[in-house]
């Protein structure tokens, strides 16, 4: 049976502020112990440093993905500048035409590489920048990014999406996460495998879910239960491209989704593999969110 780590950050499922009181510790009428006063100051430092670490991790990604996305724009030039001399050498029109359009699909495909890895290397306006995504493009987007990486290491990317939700999220952040969470899947999977990338919404409709399945090496299940704990990992250190072992990137990615009001979801057979479901509050796209305050 498979085991099943949910983290909750919501608003509907909100973490629980009551903890068991510690050695040492009295508690008061109510049974719940004393909580120490929070210093401001430290308080600031802690968020620091989470900010700084989530803008390392998300350096890092770009550090894997470099090579392939390099390659990836390579392919996408060589057809403009092929097609752009072949047009002007022949000067039949029809010919020009074809060839036109062959420029601008490929510059399109660059095109979407491109603002891929800028959207990842720029958070928005900050890390509380939020704003109507289509969920369904950015899967597309971090796809194009990512594939080359899982062709090296014999992995195939199977993405299916039903409908097209869309969420008020930081995009640069939610691309970060999905890209960490498929780079876990990739390095579960050491001899290859598939890996599959389902996107929709829930039953009711008010929440769409992003899940990233596998079929590794899986996770036992006393180690599932601490899988989101800073500096906790499973694995021995970071793979052939330097990505992993710091037991950090989950920590991150949990973060990340609760403060955007969302769960991120761990389910494991150990020897069957791992799926790891992102669930975010669902919003209308852009223009229906406008009529329907142009109705209210």
């Amino acid at each position: 049976m498979a085991t099943t780590r949910r983290i909750p950050g919501g608003p509907s499922e909100q973490p629980s502020t009551k903890r068991a009181p510690a050695s040492g510790e009295t508690p008061g009428r109510s049974g719940a112990a004393a909580s120490p006063p929070v210093d401001r100051a430290d308080a600031a430092g802690v968020e620091a440093l989470r900010r700084q670490v989530i803008a390392l991790q998300r350096i890092s990604t770009m550090g894997v993905l470099a090579g392939g996305v390099f390659h990836e724009l390579n392919n996408a030039l060589t057809p403009i500048l092929n097609y752009a001399k072949l047009g002007l050498r022949n000067p039949d029109p029809a010919y020009r035409e074809r060839a036109l359009t062959q420029i601008v699909e490929a510059a399109q495909r660059a095109t979407t590489i491109t603002r891929g890895m800028l959207g990842l290397s720029r958070p928005g306006n900050g890390l509380n920048h939020r704003e109507p995504i289509d969920l369904a493009r950015l899967a597309e987007e971090v796809v194009r990014l990512i594939k080359k990486d899982m062709a090296r290491h014999r992995v195939r990317l199977d993405v299916k999406t039903t409908g097209r939700p869309y969420a008020r999220v930081n995009p640069a952040q939610i691309q970060q996460v999905l890209l960490n969470l498929l780079i876990n899947a990739r390095q579960a999977m050491p001899e290859g495998g598939t890996v599959r990338l389902l996107l929709g919404l829930d039953a009711t409709g008010r929440r769409a879910e992003l899940s990233v399945v596998d079929t590794g090496v899986g996770i036992a299940p006393q180690n599932l239960r601490r899988i989101f704990e800073p500096f906790y990992s499973t694995k021995n250190g970071p793979d052939d491209a330097g990505q992993g072992g710091t037991g950090l990137g989950l920590s991150v990615c949990r973060d990340i989704v609760e403060a955007h009001h969302g769960r991120l979801r761990a389910q494991s057979r150990l020897g069957q593999g791992s799926t790891f479901t992102l669930i975010l509050p669902a919003c209308p796209p852009p223009d229906e969110a406008a009529d329907q305050r142009g109705t209210g």
